[in-house]
């Protein structure tokens, strides 16, 4: 497999990352990937607690008040949602085939986190009409659960911004806002849905594992935004 995507850890529990570092970070890799300087990417981090609003985030979605954590506008797409300890962010950086098929690559995170998921024994699914991974009603009358969210930029042919999987953050920050602008659905978490505590560190192999098998790519990790700059390009394909 010539393909590779290399993992970065940039910023874990007591380092979690102030969102606009995050993502000056993701600009500066990502115009490397489109100048063909490094291979495809992953990173792979918490944020302190943030709120963000993408380009098609209605103002009634928004928080009313003080939100108790920042809200930045951003330029991926879909609407607003939060980001904070106890939820793994994966922003893939990858150059995308020609033709450029954005649903595809879509549907490609989504089922790393079904994946993912289901390593845990979650059985999360896709649901029509509305990305991300989700955990549909049941008999007892509970409401569709999104236990994974998606936002995605492509520019020059590459991605950024990507998915957050909720694993034990506290629910009450989507009390405050709507939460991707759906009404009609409700935000969860693999250890609400489990019954058991499943931490970030627990997710961030099979989520690894499953990006990776999704994207038809190996595995590599690295330690340091120096040691990512510097790994070779070793295919075209990318």
């Amino acid at each position: 497999m010539d393909r590779e995507l290399v993992f970065l850890h940039a910023g874990l529990g007591a380092d979690a990352v102030p969102y606009e570092q995050g993502l000056e970070l993701q600009r500066e890799l990502h115009a490397h990937r489109a100048d063909g300087d490094i291979p495809d990417c992953c990173l792979l981090l918490e944020h302190e607690p943030v709120y963000t609003a993408g380009r098609r985030t209605d103002p009634l979605d928004r928080p009313v008040g003080d939100p108790g954590a920042p809200v930045i506008d951003v330029d991926r797409g879909g609407k607003i949602t939060w980001h904070g300890p106890g939820q793994l962010v994966g922003y893939p950086i990858v150059k995308l085939d020609d033709p450029i098929d954005v649903i595809a690559y879509v549907r490609a995170i989504e089922e790393a986190m079904i994946g993912t998921c289901g390593d845990f024994g979650l059985a999360a699914t896709r649901v029509e009409g509305r990305s991300g991974a989700w955990v549909t009603g049941s008999a007892d009358g509970h409401q569709d659960r999104k236990v994974a969210a998606i936002g995605i930029r492509v520019a020059r042919g590459v991605t950024m911004h990507g998915f957050a999987l909720n694993c034990d953050n506290e629910l009450s920050w989507y009390d405050r806002i709507v939460a991707c602008g759906i009404r009609d659905a409700s935000i969860t978490t693999l250890t609400a849905e489990l019954g058991r505590h499943i931490t970030v560190t627990d997710a961030i192999e099979p989520g690894q594992r499953h990006l990776a098998a999704a994207l038809g790519a190996r595995r590599v990790r690295v330690a340091s935004v120096t040691e990512l700059l510097a790994t070779p390009v070793t295919s075209s394909v990318s």
